[in-house]
């Protein structure tokens, strides 16, 4: 069943990664401001509407987007959506930013246990909380909105499966089986698929209603009016459990352009007060003004050249490891990512549970590349490769370039091609002896687990998905699927067994981890509370924040 659910997984996620990668979600080691903020924790002129002119004097926070919002049902959003969704539905728990006490938070669950074996979860429910339509929250919708997700089968519905069967124990208590151990605490604070919505409502209509501009979910703003690829308003819900102060936000107003430099255009202009996705070249020259801040924050993406272990020369670790030592990790990430990245230890990215900046980095020595081609018997090198990366993704595509020059001085041509997704994956697919020699490989998680990472790209499989290096070590299966039984009742060892993996995976050489690219935001300086958190990519809670 495992097997079965994380290739749903993988399919599903890389589908949204592959439709983003040119603009890349984004992994630094902790949430830093470039400059810090006064008081915190087509292309031509921009031409701002009335609308959000005069809102923002009326405390309306304005966020340039750059996509639209393909699905606004919470039971099946699995894109960009997300930034809509989050401000309108909830969670049972909350994944925390990077260097938080906890890792989870409770929302509409208060606490939440487990049995021994991870196979039985209780969660005990906030109470005298309603949904927007005056629907109240309890138990049964809790059970509805999980149970309606699945039977639909659609985005995130998959982090799911582990469920056998919920139980209203009562009004504020809701008990789940599972049909083997899964940390469903994590699975409650995903981001896609875990949204709790009103029963009533959801019953009452259907999807294109809900994308007519339409929330039934229990959180701090509604959806007042949308105007498909062009503006999304949304208005505070009044009734919202967590209560409202003087300085937080009356509306949200999100105002969608797909051009970086327009987007750019409007922060610099102050007609939005948050945006990201412009040119990385003009971000040092915002850096420098007074009245924004740049952020750069941990994304949980990284970038990683599978290999394929299967075929030779990859099939010699020793090769697989002179091939690690043969890339410029600083000198690329200085020169062409310009700090959107960081060198990344191991396959778990910084900032995330399970990561280790203990791991083992290699670093770019073509002497000691020499020395261990060498002793694999290839002295002179000697052999061609192929490199394949999505065709747009000009950092995947310079990764290649670069490498290209330093592995011909070592003997080793490097073909370096571009290649639709599809194209890609199916190379990849059609046997270790006929695909691709390194596949260029972004990865982000469903919910936060080192287990979507580890399990995806590297547990051995009969039927290839994503495992697209062929890599197989039956001791370090046993290993990961253990630490993922143990990550819901004991999260410190799990982690440290995840770490363990890790290390077999970089000794075995069994991919080039490049980087963790950083995810950068930039806001106005008077925006007060932002927190960017990578287990949300690019949502701003809005209820959190406030204008000095």
């Amino acid at each position: 069943m495992k097997h079965k659910l994380f290739g749903l997984v993988g399919l599903l996620v890389l589908l949204m990664l592959v439709a983003s990668c040119a603009t890349a979600a984004p992994a630094a080691p902790a949430p830093t401001a470039e400059k810090e903020p006064a008081a915190t924790s087509q292309p031509a002129e921009v031409q701002p509407t009335e609308e959000p002119a005069s809102a923002a004097k009326e405390n309306v926070f304005i966020y340039g987007h750059p996509t639209t919002f393909p699905d606004l049902d919470p039971a099946i959003s699995f894109s960009n959506d997300s930034a809509v969704i989050s401000n309108c539905y909830e969670t049972l728990t909350f994944y925390n930013p990077p260097n938080s006490a906890e890792i989870l938070s409770p929302v509409l669950a208060t606490s939440w246990e487990a049995n021994d074996d991870a196979t039985e979860w209780t969660f005990h429910l906030r109470e005298g909380v309603k949904f927007q339509d005056g629907t109240p929250f309890n138990a049964q919708a809790v059970k509805y909105s999980i149970e309606k997700t699945m039977e639909l089968g659609m985005g995130a519905a998959y982090i799911w499966d582990p469920v056998e069967t919920i139980e209203v124990v009562d009004d504020n208590t809701v008990k789940f089986t599972l049909s083997y151990a899964a940390p469903l605490d994590l699975i409650a604070s995903s981001g896609y698929g875990a949204w709790i919505y009103s029963p009533t409502a959801y019953e009452a209509h259907d999807t294109e209603w809900l994308n007519e501009g339409h929330c039934v979910g229990t959180g701090p703003y509604s959806i007042e009016s949308r105007a498909r690829g062009s503006r999304l308003v949304m208005t505070r819900n009044d009734d919202y459990w967590g209560g409202w102060h003087e300085g937080q936000f009356d509306k949200i107003v999100f105002e969608i352009s797909e051009d970086p430099v327009v987007l750019q255009q409007m922060i610099e202009g102050g007609t939005v007060d948050f945006t990201y996705n412009i040119p990385p070249d003009n971000l040092a020259s915002l850096s420098t003004r007074d009245d924004l801040v740049v952020y750069s924050n941990p994304s949980f993406q990284n970038l990683l050249g599978l290999l394929n272990t299967q075929k030779a020369p990859l099939d010699n670790k020793l090769v697989r490891q002179a091939l690690s030592y043969s890339f410029p990790y600083a000198q690329f990430i200085e020169g062409v990512m310009n700090g959107r990245a960081i060198q990344a230890h191991g396959p778990v990215p910084a900032g995330m549970w399970g990561h280790s900046d203990d791991l083992f980095q290699y670093h770019y020595d073509l002497d000691k590349a020499k020395e261990l081609l060498t002793e694999a018997g290839y002295p002179d090198g000697g052999f061609d490769l192929l490199y394949t990366f999505a065709t747009g993704d000009m950092d995947e595509q310079q990764v290649g370039e670069v490498w290209k020059a330093d592995l011909a001085k070592l003997g080793i041509d490097l073909e370096v091609r571009g290649m639709t997704w599809e194209s890609q994956w199916n190379l990849a697919k059609s046997g270790p002896e006929n695909a691709q020699d390194i596949f260029a490989f972004y990865w982000w998680p469903d919910y936060v687990s080192p287990y979507s990472f580890l399990y995806n790209m590297f547990h051995s499989e009969d039927e290839i998905m994503f495992n697209l290096g062929y890599y197989r070590n039956p001791e370090y299966d046993n290993l990961i699927d253990e630490a993922n039984a143990l990550s819901g009742t004991d999260r410190a060892k799990a982690s440290e067994m995840f770490i363990q993996a890790q290390k077999t995976l970089v000794d075995d050489a069994a991919a080039i981890f490049f980087y963790d690219v950083a995810n950068t935001h930039i806001a106005r300086a008077d925006i007060q509370g932002y927190a960017d958190n990578p287990a949300y990519p690019h949502v701003v809670f809005v209820h959190q924040l406030t204008r000095k």
